[in-house]
């Protein structure tokens, strides 16, 4: 998969919510969207990013943006973590990676000298004609708001 980049025409992407509804890129046509990947559902910088997140919601709204967060976590996963911190918006199950990698955030992650496989936490700012405006890689969970609208 190539690196996407700024100015590239967002990939195409299709999986279920929380609730077993399909959503796709085509639903946000002529809106802005927030497309955030992150590893694992309640896991402590994952649960401080969709809290900031859950806590502007209405600003973003306010702002023509929608937000949908995307982990190969399970649906079910997806429901009690959304249920558990009132997430608004939706998130995404991917455990076939196949979103994940389109969009090249599955990759070599290093942690405590040893290599595996994950999530990349990355922020995808698409615009209403389905080009990526912006590319968030260094995300600041606690402050991610602040790195998407400023």
């Amino acid at each position: 998969m190539t690196k996407l980049t700024e100015g590239n025409l967002a990939p195409d992407f299709s999986g279920k919510n929380q609730f077993g509804k399909e959503i796709s890129l085509a639903d946000f046509k002529g809106k802005r969207l927030v497309l955030y990947f992150y590893p694992k559902d309640n896991t402590p910088g994952c649960t401080a990013e969709a809290c900031n997140l859950n806590d502007n919601y209405e600003t973003f709204l306010a702002k023509g943006y929608e937000v949908v967060g995307v982990s190969p976590d399970s649906q079910k996963s997806h429901q009690n973590f959304a249920k558990k911190y009132g997430l608004r918006f939706n998130l995404i199950s991917d455990p076939e990676k196949s979103i994940l990698e389109n969009y090249g955030v599955w990759g070599e992650k290093k942690m405590y000298g040893k290599s595996y496989m994950g999530v990349l936490r990355t922020t995808f700012i698409i615009n209403e004609k389905g080009i990526i405006e912006k590319i968030i890689e260094q995300v600041d969970t606690k402050n991610h708001t602040d790195q998407i609208l400023g």
